[in-house]
Parts: structure tokens; C-alpha cells; sequence
């Protein structure tokens, strides 16, 4: 069955990123079908799915994580030339 988790990120407001959704099947569809139309990136990543997909939705990324979200954001704003 199809996963999806949404981040978001605010560096200089948010302490950590945190989930804003997250979703099997029919709802990580739209997830990623609203991603799609915001023109968001889209990684697949199922191992950071899983693990994100048992935090609460505005949980930050607990520090375990760090690592591995820290990877995505960066080739999201490589992708949107908007690394800081």
C-alpha cells in the first residue's frame, strides 16, 4: 500500500521539521497529488516513510532522523535552487 508523509520547514522558525501529513493509500495519494500541484518535490524514501509514519502529525523529526531528513531537504532545495 502507497505511503506519504509531508514536511515542512522553516529554518529560523521551526527547531526541527515537522509532519503536516502523512497517509496510506488513498490519502498518500492526494498527499502527493497536492504536493504535485504546489510543484513540491517528491522523494521516494520508504524507510524514512515508515519511521515518519509513527510520529503525530506536527511532531518534529525526532534527533534519530536528523540525518536522514536533513539529506531529502537539502535535495529538495538543491532542486528548487533555493539552498541556503
Amino acid at each position: 500500500m502507497k505511503k506519504a508523509v509531508a514536511l515542512k520547514y522553516e529554518p529560523g522558525e521551526d527547531a526541527a521539521p515537522r509532519v503536516v501529513a502523512k497517509g496510506e493509500g488513498k490519502l498518500a495519494e492526494r498527499i502527493l497529488a497536492l504536493a504535485e500541484e504546489a510543484g513540491l518535490p517528491i522523494r521516494e524514501d520508504r524507510e524514512l516513510v515508515e519511521a515518519l509514519m509513527k510520529l503525530e502529525i506536527e511532531a518534529q523529526v525526532p534527533p534519530e532522523l536528523y540525518e536522514a531528513v536533513a539529506a531529502v531537504l537539502a535535495w529538495a532545495w538543491k532542486l528548487n535552487g533555493k539552498l541556503p
